[in-house]
């Protein structure tokens, strides 16, 4: 969850940079039918089934435009809803309902379909031990927002960003001149608590990597059959994470290999919104 710390210091700027971004000057349609302060109600709908996510984010936007803005909600971040469940009520100045209203919905709506994707390729690999972890192919400025309703849908938080963990892609190792080099290259430069993942594309890579002791193995867009042969050659001497164009529909023929993680870049660059409005609009 979201505490008040939180939400002031890492995710209200982000909140207030899209409202500046919706409202440079004026809401110039809301001035033109509401001059004056007239409180009012306006009712949260789903519009599809799904996971719902952000809500605190979703009133934040009206709070930052209008602290007296309340919203009374039914449910709660990760609770399944269905089409036509009543969420919320937000209250307060009906030109605050108005101003705000496309950007929290944009918040709620966008970490509500990535929670919901999530949800749903987690469910495929239920009975395994693998964990479901996302990536860093977030949307720019909104990774606090998604990398959040990854965990909301039961999928798990890979590194945050390039400062929370030691990850020798392709062209790290191309700069280093090899695995070999890049790894120990890495082991001296980072703190002794991190660990050292290393992307392999091959069998050969596999080997250098086991040599020269990488704590994680990355088996990047390689086949099932090379995958087999590469968890085998490694034989749990390193963790082992699966990536590389992973989705919906093609996770489960995957799910058999003895793997400790799988990573997707579609849980956030990929996953469509969840459908949802406001609506019933009226004055108190």
């Amino acid at each position: 969850m979201f505490d008040q710390n939180t939400l002031r210091l890492n995710v209200d700027h982000y909140l207030l940079s899209a409202l500046r971004e919706d409202i440079t000057q004026e809401d110039v349609s809301t001035n033109a039918v509401m001059p004056e302060a007239c409180n009012g109600v306006v009712d949260l709908i789903a519009k599809e089934d799904g996971i719902i996510c952000g809500l605190q984010i979703f009133e934040r936007v009206f709070t930052l435009l209008d602290p007296a803005t309340k919203a009374e909600m039914y449910v709660k971040d990760g609770d399944e809803v269905q089409t036509g469940a009543l969420l919320a009520k937000v209250y307060g100045d009906i030109r605050t309902l108005l101003s705000g209203e496309r950007v929290a919905l944009n918040y709620l709506q966008r970490m509500s379909g990535v929670a919901t994707y999530t949800h749903q390729v987690a469910a495929l690999l239920e009975g395994t031990k693998i964990q479901l972890l996302d990536t860093r192919k977030t949307t720019p400025n909104n990774r606090i927002f998604e990398k959040y309703a990854v965990k909301v849908g039961g999928g798990h938080n890979h590194r945050y960003n390039l400062s929370d963990g030691v990850m020798l892609k392709d062209n790290h190792i191309g700069a280093a001149g090899s695995i070999t080099k890049a790894v120990a290259m890495a082991r001296a430069y980072a703190p002794f608590v991190r660990k050292i993942e290393v992307e392999v594309e091959n069998i050969a890579m596999v080997k250098e990597a086991l040599e020269a002791k990488a704590d994680i193995i990355m088996l990047d867009n390689m086949d099932h059959d090379t995958m087999k042969e590469a968890i085998s050659l490694i034989n749990h001497q390193a963790e082992i994470e699966i990536s590389g164009n992973v989705t919906k529909a093609n996770i489960e023929k995957i799910k058999d290999l003895d793997v400790d993680y799988i990573s997707s870049g579609a849980l956030t660059h990929s996953a469509p919104i969840l459908d949802l409005s406001l609506k019933h609009l009226h004055s108190l």
